[in-house]
């Protein structure tokens, strides 16, 4: 296995020319539990690696640290010694999400990726207003993206059908397909995307059978998939952490646990590109600061009335573009929040030099005269 198996290229190879000179090789993270990283060479060999302190206090946010997919500077220790991450190199592409809960930081899901693969199927997981999310914010990472409308087995050929069509109606960018991992479908689909220094990642809900198109990818039962429920007609997703695999015959994989909220982290614009047919019919409204309600001349309002724009589609854009403004909001007030704690820090900071240097700076004049 060389570097170029797993990604590398000339670019990599100009970013990380300052790190030569340290003795520092580049590796490619494959694992992360918060504590060490799993970091892959160019001869195959694998190091449990920890991250300097150096990297840890430049990252302004959880997001800028070291995470699955990123390539690093290894400085690796000698026998005994622990291997340091000296440097991460800055990412191609970065597909993320706002994390879940009431946080407001980024969740890194995957550095440098290539293609974005969401596995989804025509029953009880499909949702048009989740498969937007993924678009938005698989376009604000720079991916490609790619749809699998799975277990085609277990749904009428009319329904897979029409599931797919919707979902290429959204986008139609991307590339969706209707497979059966039972029947090896999706192995024929996946294999134009899994090339030579290719990165795959896949996504998707808790049982929409990620697990099983892994196992086929990889030869073997990698992941151990339950029985199908008889209620839901789905197996269990096994995946509990995030991993870069790479696959015999080519390409580089990383597999994500099931995900349960697709939570925005994108920004106005990148919104707006996705939803160019209502931002076109703003504009076409009579005033500029229509609110697309009782104003008159609103030409959103019209296409709603005439069933020329899918209310649905429009729910979903006012949703976003809610959710994105409340997310500006938070991160907005969260940066002042840091902003008011630096400024305690650098004050308490000069309190204790001051006092360092005069011990009766704080004293009242009698009582430094008495002293």
């Amino acid at each position: 296995m060389t570097l170029e198996d797993i990604g590398w290229n000339k670019t990599w190879e100009e970013l990380f020319a300052p790190y030569y000179k340290q003795g520092w090789q580049p590796a490619r993270l494959t694992r992360d539990n918060k504590i060490a990283y799993g970091a892959l060479v160019g001869d195959g060999e694998e190091y449990e690696a920890i991250m300097s302190g150096k990297v840890y206090h430049d990252a302004e946010t959880d997001a800028e640290l070291p995470a699955v997919g990123d390539w690093v500077a290894l400085d690796v220790g000698d026998e005994g010694e622990e291997h340091v991450i000296r440097a991460r190199l800055p990412r191609h592409t970065c597909f993320s999400r706002k994390m879940a809960g009431k946080s407001t930081e980024e969740q890194v899901l995957a550095a440098n990726v290539d293609v974005v693969v969401v596995v989804t199927d025509a029953g009880t997981d499909f949702s048009l207003g989740r498969m937007e999310r993924y678009f938005t914010l698989i376009k604000r990472s720079g991916a490609k993206a790619v749809v699998l409308v799975n277990k085609s087995d277990l749904y009428e050929k009319e329904d897979n059908e029409e599931a797919a069509a919707e979902i290429q109606e959204l986008n139609p960018d991307a590339d969706v397909f209707i497979t059966c991992a039972n029947k090896k479908r999706t192995l024929s689909v996946l294999r134009q995307y899994l090339k030579k220094g290719q990165t795959v990642t896949l996504i998707g809900s808790s049982g929409v059978g990620k697990s099983s198109i892994l196992n086929q990818l990889l030869g073997d039962e990698y992941q151990w998939t339950d029985d199908v429920n008889e209620l839901t007609g789905k197996g269990r997703h096994t995946t509990t952490a995030r991993e870069l695999i790479i696959l015999p015959k080519g390409g580089v994989l990383i597999d994500n646990p099931g995900i349960k909220e697709v939570q925005m982290w994108t920004d106005e614009k990148t919104l707006r590109e996705g939803f160019l047919d209502i931002e076109e019919l703003a504009l076409q409204c009579r005033f500029s600061d229509c609110k697309h309600g009782k104003d008159a001349g609103c030409a959103i309002r019209a296409a709603l009335e005439a069933e020329q724009l899918d209310p649905r589609r429009y729910e979903s854009y006012l949703l976003l573009d809610e959710e994105i403004e409340k997310l500006r909001q938070s991160r907005r007030k969260r940066q002042m929040t840091v902003e008011r704690r630096s400024k305690r820090e650098l004050k308490s900071k000069v309190r204790q030099y001051e006092k360092r240097r005069d011990p009766d700076h704080e004293l009242e004049p009698r009582e430094r005269r008495q002293r």
